[in-house]
């Protein structure tokens, strides 16, 4: 009888070990996904507070720019078609170097993920 009842109790233990391992692998699971869930709110707040004042600044920027290059071009006209052309340029560059932000992106938030 004795061997059954090692057999019984190594069962058990097995049992235990693996309910704990299911348990503890459960609570990392629901610690990471906080974790990645605050990074990510805290980052589009961020985003949203320093965007919306970054372009607000830029549209200043950018219409003193233009009435002040109108002014020196004596054609207020042609101040705003050339800081809108530089806009231009700036978006199509942007635009041409897409995949290397895209790279970049993925590179850090696969560190936060993984990490």
């Amino acid at each position: 009888m004795s061997i059954f009842d090692n057999l019984q109790n190594s069962a058990d233990k097995g049992t235990n070990i693996g309910k704990e391992y299911a348990s503890k692998t459960l609570e990392h699971t629901k610690l990471k996904a906080f974790q990645v869930t605050a990074l990510t709110i805290s980052m589009i707040v961020k985003l949203f507070f320093i965007g919306s004042l970054a372009v607000l600044g830029f549209v200043f920027l950018a219409v003193s720019s233009a009435i002040a290059l109108g002014d020196y071009l004596e054609n207020i006209a042609l101040g705003y078609l050339f800081v809108g052309l530089f806009f231009l340029v700036i978006a199509i560059i942007i635009y041409l170097f897409r995949k290397y932000f895209d790279k970049k992106v993925i590179y850090k938030i696969s560190k936060i993920f993984f990490d």
